[in-house]
């Protein structure tokens, strides 16, 4: 049962900084939340984002840091917790690399040759 609701506050909690982000962030790069997790006390939490376009992830976790006071306060605004992490921010390279598997797949279902450097 703990587990359960460990995973229901995980996702509300990106659920809340993915709408912060879309509230309050510049489009130029988009941040996509693409998941969260809690430590087993609720005292932090990291959130897991990628980043169109993929250059621009260094200015985007610049900003995540930068807000992470405005994204607690938010959170603290927003949710009935007994508990407000505080927020990491990291990329999520394995979504990252999720996708540039989809699209090798893609190429290679298309028939098009994909070079091994690319």
């Amino acid at each position: 049962m703990s587990s359960d609701r460990h995973s229901r506050v995980a996702t509300f909690l990106g659920e809340l900084v993915a709408t912060f982000i879309q509230q309050e962030a510049n489009t130029d790069p988009l941040i996509t939340v693409t998941r969260a997790d809690i430590s087993p006390d609720y005292k932090n939490a990291t959130i897991y984002f990628t980043t169109i376009p993929d250059e621009r992830e260094a200015d985007a976790l610049a900003f995540l840091k930068r807000s992470g006071g405005d994204i607690r306060a938010y959170v603290k605004h927003k949710a009935n917790l007994k508990i407000i992490p505080f927020f990491t921010f990291s990329v999520d390279y394995g979504e990252r690399h999720r996708q540039h598997i989809d699209e090798v797949a893609k190429e290679i279902a298309g028939g098009k040759k994909t070079s091994p450097t690319a």
